[in-house]
């Protein structure tokens, strides 16, 4: 009876739900949710973009494979609401017209900061509520204390668990049978 009442679904969702249902972080399981086709994306990735991932959380954040990545990385950590909020904010920014900078920001801030959000990020109680007072007048840079917070957080915990896990390696691996 429960499955009457469920919408059904396209193939690739159920692909890209059912990898994450078992928690795998292997490379397959990242070729699916890959901005372009698989192939045609793992054909563009070097090995050397890839291991340059390494260097910096900056040069991962900087390609978009490695934000697919690393969004495949903590879908299966069930954090990725992180780095979608970091997203979200660095979009922000770039926000030009003032009718729409209020609107955004009220629904970045509902979505993600807000107690008990639907994608609520792991925030400090001060952080939220100076982020909360911005609110009150937004602008481009009402959500910079709270970003940073995620970011730091990211940086310093998912990012090195990320460069260990079996995804990035598998990924490296790929790339380089690729080559040979």
């Amino acid at each position: 009876m429960a499955a009457l009442l469920m919408p059904r679904r396209s193939k690739g969702v159920r692909t890209r739900l059912g990898c994450l249902s078992h928690k795998s972080d292997s490379c397959s399981d990242f070729t699916a949710i890959l901005p372009d086709k698989p192939s045609r994306a793992l054909k563009r990735l070097s090995t050397e973009e890839a291991a340059r991932w390494a260097d910096s959380f900056d040069v991962l954040l900087a390609h978009k494979y490695g934000v697919a990545a690393f969004r495949a990385f903590l879908k299966t950590e069930f954090s990725e609401e992180n780095l979608e909020f970091w997203l979200a904010c660095e979009d922000f920014k770039k926000t030009r017209s003032a009718a729409k900078l209020a609107s955004r920001a009220h629904r970045i801030f509902e979505e993600f900061v807000d107690v008990q959000a639907p994608r609520e990020v792991n925030i400090d109680f001060q952080t939220r509520e100076a982020t909360r007072k911005n609110m009150q007048d937004p602008s481009l840079t009402c959500f910079d204390q709270a970003q940073g917070k995620v970011r730091s957080l990211m940086e310093k915990d998912s990012y090195p668990r990320f460069l260990r896990s079996q995804l990035y390696l598998d990924l490296l691996s790929q790339s380089q049978r690729r080559l040979s």
